[in-house]
């Protein structure tokens, strides 16, 4: 698999156009939702940025008692690996 997927040469993408590519698969592990798998995404995220709103800013020094400056990108990101279930890895 990492020769195959290590050098990313399978599909090129933007993170929106993978956002876009994960609402047309049904996720195995939660098959009753009606909506798509990006507002999943988005939900993280913003739970993420309500629940810690004094983090995530570019000027928030990391420390290790505060989230990381990036943890809001975190919550959005955190499903896209499963978009190469439409490659046919499994779920």
């Amino acid at each position: 698999q990492n020769a195959e997927y290590g050098p990313c040469s399978l599909r090129k993408m933007s993170v929106m156009e993978a956002l876009e590519l994960l609402d047309q698969l049904v996720d195995e592990s939660d098959p009753d939702v009606d909506f798509p798998n990006s507002y999943h995404a988005y939900q993280t995220a913003e739970g993420i940025r309500r629940a810690h709103p004094d983090k995530g800013r570019a000027a928030d020094p990391p420390r290790t008692t505060r989230s990381p400056y990036w943890f809001h990108l975190v919550g959005l990101l955190h499903d896209l690996g499963k978009v190469l279930a439409l490659f046919g890895e499994p779920q």
